[in-house]
């Protein structure tokens, strides 16, 4: 008895020995209709294997949603502040402050101009229209980014005047301070004033920032 392990040939291909049957199994001979059945059932499955691959790709080069909501244009409410209030806003995942100041928080503003870094606002952190003592367009309204210009920390708000305080910002991570306006105190680890964003009364109540008159 041979002890060769037995082979099968795949079904509907083979052909006995001598068949005169034609040449359909031989070599160089025509594929069979269940040979081309099976190639190209296998090649439909590459071709939607490499679609699954290829569409989330060519679905990244186009911006999300959220991508492209991120830098639109975002509308407050400030009809309802207070004076001497604080409230927050995000724009391009920044946030955002809106201060009603008080007169005798603008008060302060020439007050310190002697201790500031660049009181008159010269470095461009801020629109033209904003390029004033108040650095706003209402002398009443502060929209400022509350972004430290050193390294990108937070500072915290602290409004109320104290006995060595005018009343403004302070940052914890590096002890820089600024004023009413966001005007940095000389000295200061931030080198420049805080950044006033482009924004637009739509009236009396409602302020748009990241868009001004200009189209900003």
């Amino acid at each position: 008895m041979s002890n060769s392990p037995s082979i099968t040939a795949p079904a509907g291909d083979y052909k006995p020995a001598g068949s005169t049957a034609g040449t359909a199994g031989g070599i160089g001979a025509p594929m069979s209709a269940r040979r081309k059945f099976l190639m190209g059932a296998t090649s439909a499955v590459g071709a939607v294997g490499t679609a699954a691959i290829v569409a989330p790709f060519v679905a990244s080069w186009f911006p999300s949603e959220r991508a492209k909501a991120a830098g639109a244009p975002v509308e407050v409410e400030i009809g309802t502040i207070e004076p001497g209030m604080l409230v927050r806003a995000e724009w391009r995942g920044q946030p955002v402050w809106i201060v009603k100041r008080t007169p005798e928080m603008l008060a302060t503003l020439d007050n310190i101009k002697g201790r500031l870094a660049d009181p008159d606002s010269k470095s461009p952190q801020q629109p033209s229209y904003a390029q004033n003592a108040t650095r706003s367009i209402r002398p009443d309204l502060l929209v400022l980014v509350g972004i430290c210009t050193h390294l990108g920390c937070s500072p915290t708000d602290r409004l109320q005047p104290a006995s060595d305080w005018v009343g403004g910002f302070y940052c914890p991570c590096h002890g820089s301070i600024f004023d009413l306006a966001g005007r940095v105190f000389s000295g200061m680890p931030a080198p420049t004033n805080l950044v006033v964003p482009p924004y637009m009364f739509v009236n009396d109540n409602r302020l748009r920032i990241g868009e001004d008159s200009k189209g900003a």
